[in-house]
């Protein structure tokens, strides 16, 4: 925890050149950790860059950061054109305790580099009250054999003379999965989606959460509902 207060207090202190800072504590069924958000959107007139960096605290059994990972997208677009080009990069990595194993060891695993490219197109209200986006993406990922892809939507709403604000993304995207680590298929297809509720008690301090919703992700089969309580500081 003392280690969580510094990183965050670094965070603020550089303010990393991020929109805002986040941080979650996530209440799902055997999870109980938290986890830290640095996020950017950046828009200029070739079009947008957005990158976030996730980290987990405690997860999965294990102490220290459980988890690592960030993606970075480039979208290439003009004011003229309803499509874009979205280029992207995911990448990270985890630790976890396999209580299925006897004598539990803990293991680290990389989550696999993958690279997206393809289309995308995004509608906003002429007040940016809200909007949303979509992506169909060609996705190749690390040591994965086959036609990779991903549908990505994205949106946000806000509401209450602006001090409500619903937000989230949902994918859906190709990939093997071993969930017994013994070299056979178990799935095929991964989604995840993240709706979140944000109320904004001034223009920096936000307080709310999300809920994780997953099927087949993260080395876990099957489908989880996972909510999270959090606090966000927008820079």
């Amino acid at each position: 925890m003392k280690n969580l207060f510094i990183i965050i207090l670094v965070l603020i202190g550089l303010k990393v050149s991020s929109q805002n800072l986040q941080v979650l504590y996530d209440v799902g069924e055997d999870r109980n950790h938290i986890t830290t958000t640095v996020e950017m959107f950046k828009p200029d007139k070739y079009g947008n860059t957005f990158f976030f960096i996730d980290m987990n605290y405690g997860g999965d059994g294990v102490k220290g950061v459980s988890l690592a990972y960030w993606e970075i997208a480039r979208v290439f677009s003009t004011k003229k054109f309803p499509l874009g080009l979205n280029v992207e990069f995911n990448g990270g990595f985890g630790r976890k305790v396999l209580d299925r194993v006897p004598g539990k060891p803990t293991i680290a695993y990389g989550i696999n580099n993958a690279w997206l490219i393809g289309p995308t197109y995004s509608m906003n209200a002429k007040d940016f009250s809200k909007g949303f986006t979509v992506k169909a993406l060609y996705k190749a990922i690390e040591g994965q054999e086959g036609f990779g892809y991903q549908l990505t939507g994205v949106w946000y709403i806000h509401f209450l003379n602006r001090k409500v604000t619903f937000k989230g993304f949902a994918d859906f995207w190709r990939q093997d999965s071993d969930f017994n680590f013994d070299g056979k298929v178990d799935a095929t297809h991964v989604f995840l989606a993240e709706p979140q509720l944000w109320y904004h008690l001034n223009k920096h301090f936000d307080i709310g959460g999300e809920v994780e919703l997953s099927n087949n992700f993260a080395l876990v089969e099957g489908f989880k509902i996972r909510p999270a309580l959090g606090i966000k500081w927008n820079f």
